[in-house]
């Protein structure tokens, strides 16, 4: 390949720009992880996790993909030949539905368009009809990162609840946690699957699992194998700030550095308003240009990514080779059934307006030279739309200064 200068624009929905100072410590020397070092550092980002998620329960951390999380998810609390309810809301929702029978549980697969997230009134009457109760957990990803498209988990809690089911409540978090608001205790979720490539800010490498009282019991009597998985030998080693075999420990110095970036410095809160203001001004940008976000429900737009639907007969697969060859940016790519149909546009984890703008000015001028049909003016309504954001916030911030 031929040399390009400038940095590259990593624009997909992750893995995701990681911060220098996040990458120099992931840089540091390897120390003993039975050491005193290692067990500070180790409990440390083991409270910190707990905040991030929005729970007072365990966090368990593996050496894994956000696959492994799903895995280790559906083994602990689940048996062989149990029933699973779960969602058809794009690929990654497919791709736990597939592993789940690999696994040998019996999933039931809403069917979905793609276009909507998890419908909680066609939960809410698959578990009415479950009079055995043979349903054993309902599985949502509550950002679907082929589609841009989110779930409502907390109105999947209380259709749960309203049809007085004691499935278990799984979810999904891998492009949304620390990225958009989440909230695990409140929202009253038993398994929280994450990984670390997104929203947290690091390379990909570590997986997690957020787990509730409910779902620790339910592990009592699971009778799926495990081993790698486990989370009891996991919790009772983390205890102590231990873990029970070789964890990914220089993966976790740079996790501290996250944590302290997202919890200290910035807070989640001034997180999550930064994420709704990039989205809304990348949305702002694709209807300027006259093209159509894919999600079709406002109400359920991702914060973490939009996926932008291509004009008939033109292909994102040759859109994204003319931007990344001309301006050295990547953007994410249609998947499965949306491949050659949807390009996606990540706008989440270490990033900011200027980033924005810069990502936006390449689609812009791709349009062009892909001969692709838009109107121009899309970086100048993102444009707008930041700028005003900004004034909107320094004006806030003065006041709240000369109270």
């Amino acid at each position: 390949m031929k040399h390009q200068s400038g940095r590259h624009f990593l624009q997909i929905p992750g893995p995701t720009n990681v911060p220098e100072r996040v990458l120099r410590a992931i840089d540091s020397a390897t120390v003993d992880h039975r050491g005193p070092e290692f067990q500070q550092m180790s409990k440390e980002v083991l409270a910190g996790l707990k905040h991030v998620f929005k729970t007072k329960g365990a966090v368990v951390i593996f050496p894994a993909s956000g696959t492994g999380a799903w895995e280790a998810a559906l083994v602990n609390a689940l048996s062989p030949g149990d029933k699973v309810l779960m969602v058809e809301t794009g690929h990654f929702a497919t791709l736990w539905q597939n592993m789940a029978k690999k696994l040998g549980l019996a999933p039931e697969f809403i069917p979905g368009d793609w276009r909507h997230g998890a419908d909680p009134a066609a939960i809410e009457a698959k578990l009415a009809e479950d009079k055995g109760k043979d349903i054993k957990a309902v599985c949502v990803v509550h950002n679907e990162t082929s589609t841009g498209v989110t779930s409502r988990v907390g109105e999947v809690r209380k259709a749960i609840d309203r049809a007085k089911h004691p499935a278990l409540l799984m979810v999904d978090t891998i492009s949304s946690l620390a990225s958009m608001d989440y909230r695990h205790d409140e929202w009253g979720v038993d398994v929280t699957v994450a990984g670390s490539q997104k929203g947290l800010m690091l390379p990909p490498g570590l997986s997690f699992n957020a787990v509730s009282d409910k779902a620790l019991a339910a592990a009592k009597s699971a009778r799926l194998p495990r081993s790698y998985w486990n989370w009891e030998e996991m919790i009772a080693a983390n205890k102590d700030g231990w873990f029970p075999y070789t964890p990914a420990t220089n993966l976790l110095f740079g996790l501290r550095v996250a944590l302290k970036m997202l919890l200290e410095e910035e807070g989640l809160e001034n997180v999550f308003r930064r994420h709704d203001r990039h989205a809304e001004a990348a949305r702002r940008a694709v209807r300027a240009w006259g093209l159509e976000i894919f999600c079709l429900n406002p109400a359920e737009y991702s914060s973490a990514l939009t996926a932008v639907l291509m004009p008939e007969g033109h292909s994102e697969i040759a859109f994204r080779n003319v931007v990344l060859e001309r301006f050295n940016l990547s953007l994410g790519s249609g998947l499965t059934k949306l491949r050659d149909k949807v390009f996606r546009i990540g706008h989440l984890g270490d990033f900011n307006d200027l980033m924005l703008l810069g990502t936006l000015a390449g689609i812009e001028m791709g349009l062009d030279l892909a001969n692709v049909p838009h109107r121009k003016g899309g970086v100048q309504a993102a444009m707008d739309h930041l700028a005003r954001g900004e004034a909107a916030q320094a004006g806030g911030n003065a006041k709240a200064r000369a109270a």
